[in-house]
């Protein structure tokens, strides 16, 4: 009777491992996606245009909402928002009586996240709270301030754009 030797387990590249590394890696980013879209879910909010000419460095910011009111934001940043930096947030409300404000500071030409501020009433129609941008490794690095106003109607919003130089 012949001996055969034991079958050899194959030392070489490891295939199977791999290609479970690489389909865990997917699935963990599809899953990433998948929650930062929904997260960042606008598709039940009412949007309306802002006014022009506005710069929140330096000045408030308003949108008219139709015929329901009108939404104020101001940005207290001494002349300049920079990145990183606590920067108190104000929005003022006419018009309508929001239940909740949130203020969302959104990259407009990179995805940096969310970064999503929820503002506490100090009297009717008036809203504070604090919020930051992200630091980004472009020269200037365009975001946008999202206001969000939930009502017993629905949610309203608008935006207003400002561009952050990199210090």
């Amino acid at each position: 009777m012949k001996n055969f030797s034991k079958p050899g387990y194959f030392t070489g590249f490891p295939a199977l491992k791999v290609l479970i590394l690489i389909t865990g890696i997917s699935l963990a980013a599809c899953t990433w996606y998948v929650f930062a879209n929904w997260l960042r879910d606008d598709g039940d909010i009412a949007w309306f245009t802002p006014d022009a000419n506005c710069n929140l460095h330096t000045s408030t910011c308003s949108a008219v909402l139709g015929d329901k009111g009108r939404l104020t934001l101001t940005v207290d940043a001494d002349g300049r928002i920079d990145a990183l930096d606590i920067l108190p947030l104000d929005v003022e409300v006419e018009g309508l009586n929001p239940s909740h404000v949130t203020i969302d500071f959104i990259g407009r030409d990179m995805d940096m996240g969310l970064h999503r501020f929820g503002l506490t009433a100090t009297a009717p129609g008036h809203f504070h709270g604090q919020g930051q941008v992200g630091i980004c490794t472009q020269d200037v690095m365009p975001w946008r301030a999202r206001v969000i106003l939930e009502t017993p109607e629905g949610k309203l919003g608008s935006w207003f754009d400002f561009d952050v130089i990199r210090s």
